[in-house]
């Protein structure tokens, strides 16, 4: 909203633009709608002349001049800033300075991102000086500042200007994967947590687990110590307090500098005005804890219980107070039919935040309970609220996400980001009294299909929980769970393979039996983005339609995403706790929308798409190494990393989303405990920042030392135990022992360097880390724990792949709606479907040049 309150600002993500309003009572009347960059997500007001926004796929920030009635405005300056920016305050002197929360990483940074280097925070805040944004194109920061925590989204400023608090977004909750390799054989006391088969009595693959630091021990679930097999700390540093009058702005120095234990995903954050405590809007993910479907056979289950929504309370100088919006639900009983009045009560992913000027009430948004949440500030700190629907304020459109305030008038104004407009609601009577909605070019299957990935309410029987509780916003939560299920039946792995289904680690060499075991141990939350044209999903592909007709491409049996896709109606019972599946046609609609999800290019490559020297070296290796699997019998093919990750933009010709992006779809053994889908390699750069891994067998030498505080507790293979793409590619099925090559396999390029780092990460100059001598991979001794391994077949490499193309830059759906008044922000579910904005005519000419360049990536 305007300082002098008579206009409201609403960034429209789907139309690329600023929408501006003129107030009145009980109605919006439209003045202007002001073209800005790709993606905008966030807008804030420094004056009643001046609006900023913030576009997220732009990676810049629009500075836009408005006439005196505000009908009319123009950019009048683009600011580029490192990737995927999320959100924009004013603070410091006169709050004439502006942040910016950012990726560590991008195009436009004037830094290395150190993507190979341990302990670097991957989260900054870019500062500009709105009076001097400097002369070159994309302005001059003032500062910026790196936090020690991942991806940042969310900013508050107290009400003086002095501090700004900084939220990471996926900030974790102390949870990693020690890796299969690392446990002792069998089952029992100190190898893998049982139960030893499923319900059938089919014996369950030894895997990984997921273990948690409890203050002074990793421990897994059965409270097992396994602190040898984690070689890194997790602080687990969520908000940071950054000095907004210093110059340069910093965070402040020590403890004071950040809070701890916040959440496990961070949405939201806002100041209370009087008492300067800071309420932070998360989800706490219950990771920790393993299975899905009804516990019978195991004895436990996460069924209806995976996260819960909470409001976080920061008091200035310390003190960190965590309050379950839904303390109602009896998390014991599972599923009652919906709707329910259990489920009525609840709120799921809190979103934007308001609070009144008296600082007594606070209003949330419930993304995934389509309601606006009214909560006593006393109450909610002292935890004396009773989650009540008298409470609630339900609003028309569903999927609130921001939120403003206008106390003059008794208002509060609240996107609904599944229609993509704006509800008034009268803050009096407590009730919607107008909705205006905007223009709003997505087609209809996408705004009739979002709602299935949000909607708590109506996917869960608890109403607490949706798919976008673990694919936050479409995307992944960087997180592993176990969500195997013992009381499931194992079944048939159509395939097809890549390779011969032999396991060459047994003496001799044995047949693998083709099938999906329910216990399939830990692994890492995966995209919903680029699923079309990728074949079936999951890691292993067990959500497939290979079992229900005959396998070929493009879209029949295995590849055929929708079939594949529509198997995860068994995540709707057995892991949210819905009753009953949703309804075949909801399904349908839910399928058309998440298909036309899609990735952006990486952010690590050129802007003018070249290769650096050690990249090109990288993939010629791709292209060209044997990886040591081999192939299906009758076939002399050499099996190379592309073999299996296939790069092919022209693939598919014809189809909805044509072009292979690193799989095509097809499974493989891997010197592992069970088949696996070929994963695609278009998500890797977001996994950096876990640096430190034990010796194993399966990856000899290395530096196994301990590398201190990571950022994240889940790096890179399905399980997320592999710190780097560098250790991976140092692996034992690289080298001579398995691929015969000579010099060490994919460790050294032709010139002597070492080009691991630069195959996927994209990152331009010389490797960082010297490269090691050509040798003959060593093996690590283990006694008769390293035998059995070798034995029976336990070696565990996977294929992770390491190269990484784009397919050409096309709209996603929106990562954070369209972000409402002065300062909201709004989902990043991305779904790219108007490519044609690429050309807008609105863009100044040099940034229209550097996106097009960056859509040839």
């Amino acid at each position: 909203m305007s300082p002098d309150r008579q206009h409201l600002f609403a960034v429209n993500t789907p139309d690329n633009r600023l929408e501006i309003f003129h107030i009145h009572d009980h109605r919006l009347g439209h003045a202007a709608s002001i073209p800005v960059g790709l993606e905008p997500v966030a807008v804030a007001a420094r004056n009643d002349h001046e609006v900023w926004v913030v576009n997220h796929l732009s990676d810049s920030v629009s500075v836009i001049e408005l006439d005196d009635d505000a009908r009319s405005g123009h950019v009048v300056r683009t600011l580029l800033v490192g990737d995927e920016p999320r959100d924009l305050a004013f603070a410091g002197p006169h709050h004439q300075r502006a942040f910016i929360t950012t990726a560590h990483r991008g195009q436009n940074i004037p830094f290395d991102p150190q993507l190979t280097t341990p302990s670097v925070g991957r989260a900054d805040v870019w500062v500009f000086d709105a009076e001097e944004l400097g002369n070159s194109l994309g302005g001059t920061p003032l500062t910026i500042v790196t936090l020690f925590t991942d991806t940042p989204r969310a900013l508050a400023v107290t009400p003086d200007g002095s501090r700004v608090y900084a939220a990471g977004f996926h900030s974790g909750n102390q949870t990693t994967t020690v890796g299969e390799p690392s446990i002792p054989d069998g089952f029992g006391p100190d190898g893998v947590v049982g139960p030893t088969t499923n319900f059938e009595g089919k014996p369950a693959p030894e895997v990984g687990e997921i273990v948690k630091w409890n203050g002074s021990h990793w421990v897994n679930t059965v409270g097992v110590m396994r602190d040898d097999s984690v070689k890194f700390t997790l602080p687990d540093k969520d908000v940071f307090v950054l000095d907004a009058m210093a110059n340069p702005p910093h965070q402040l120095a020590g403890p004071s500098g950040f809070f701890q234990h916040v959440g496990t995903i961070l949405y939201s954050m806002v100041v209370n005005p009087v008492t300067g405590k800071v309420y932070v809007a998360n989800t706490e993910a219950n990771n920790a804890d393993r299975f899905e479907g009804p516990g019978i056979f195991a004895g436990h289950s996460l069924r209806g219980h995976l996260h819960e929504s909470r409001i976080t309370v920061l008091a200035p100088g310390g003190g960190v107070t965590p309050r379950h919006l839904n303390k109602h639900i009896d998390f014991a009983h599972c599923c009652a039919p919906v709707p329910n009045t259990e489920n009525a009560r609840s709120l799921a992913l809190p979103q934007g935040m308001a609070v009144t000027g008296n600082g007594a009430t606070l209003y949330v948004a419930a993304l995934g309970s389509s309601k606006v949440g009214v909560f006593a500030t006393a109450e909610l700190e002292s935890n004396t609220f009773v989650p009540s629907t008298a409470k609630q304020i339900h609003v028309t459109g569903g999927g609130p996400t921001g939120v403003v305030l206008d106390e003059d008038r008794g208002q509060l104004y609240v996107l609904t980001r599944f229609d993509d407009a704006i509800s008034i609601i009268d803050t009096r009577t407590r009730a919607e009294v107008a909705h205006v909605a905007m223009h709003n070019p997505e087609p209809p299957s996408v705004v009739a299909g979002r709602r299935f990935l949000y909607d708590a309410s109506f996917t869960s029987a608890h109403g607490d929980s949706a798919c976008a509780s673990c694919h936050v916003f479409g995307d992944f939560d960087s997180l592993a769970w176990d969500l195997g299920n013992p009381d499931a039946r194992t079944t048939t792995n159509p395939g097809p393979f890549a390779s011969a289904l032999i396991n060459l680690l047994l003496d001799p060499p044995q047949p693998i039996d083709p099938v999906f075991h329910p216990m399939k141990g830990p692994m890492t939350t995966q995209s919903l983005r680029g699923m079309l044209n990728a074949g079936p999903m999951h890691w292993r592909g067990d959500r497939t339609g290979g079992n229900d007709a005959p396998s070929a491409q493009p879209d029949s049996g295995t590849f055929d995403e929708r079939a594949g896709f529509q198997k995860f109606q068994a995540g709707f019972t057995d892991l949210l706790g819905r009753d009953t599946p949703i309804p075949a046609g909801d399904m349908d609609a839910f399928t058309d929308f998440i298909l036309q999800v899609r990735y952006p290019p990486n952010p690590n490559r050129p802007l003018d798409n070249s290769l650096t020297a050690e990249q090109e070296a990288g993939r010629v290796l791709f292209n060209a190494i044997n990886c040591g699997v081999p192939a299906p019998a009758g076939s002399d093919v050499i099996l190379r990393c592309i073999s299996c990750h296939v790069i092919d933009p022209g693939g598919n010709p014809g189809t909805a989303a044509p072009g292979f992006f690193g799989t095509t779809g097809l499974s493989t053994f891997d010197f592992v405990t069970q088949l696996f889908k070929t994963p695609h390699l278009r998500n890797l750069y977001q996994k950096v920042g876990m640096f430190g891994n034990p010796a194993t067998f399966g990856f000899p030498g290395g530096d196994n030392d301990p590398k201190g505080d990571q950022v994240r507790g889940f790096g890179f293979l399905h399980d997320g135990d592999v710190d780097t793409v560098f250790r991976f590619l140092h692996g034992i099925s690289f080298s001579e022992l398995i691929t015969g090559v000579g010099n060490g396999g994919f460790v050294l390029g032709p010139d002597g360097a070492d080009h691991a780092d630069a195959i996927e990460l994209g990152r331009g100059g010389r490797p960082r880390r010297p490269a090691p001598p050509a040798r003959r991979c060593r093996r690590v001794r283990s006694g008769r724990q390293d035998r059995d391994r070798r034995r029976r077949g336990r070696l565990s490499l996977r294929r992770l792949g390491s190269v990484q193309d784009r397919p050409p830059r096309v709209p996603r759906d929106h990562r954070r709606g369209a972000a409402i008044a002065h300062r909201s922000r709004q989902p990043d579910d991305h779904l790219h479907v108007r490519a044609a904005r690429l050309g807008r005519a609105h863009r100044r000419r040099p940034r229209r040049r550097r996106l097009l360049g960056r859509r040839r990536a």
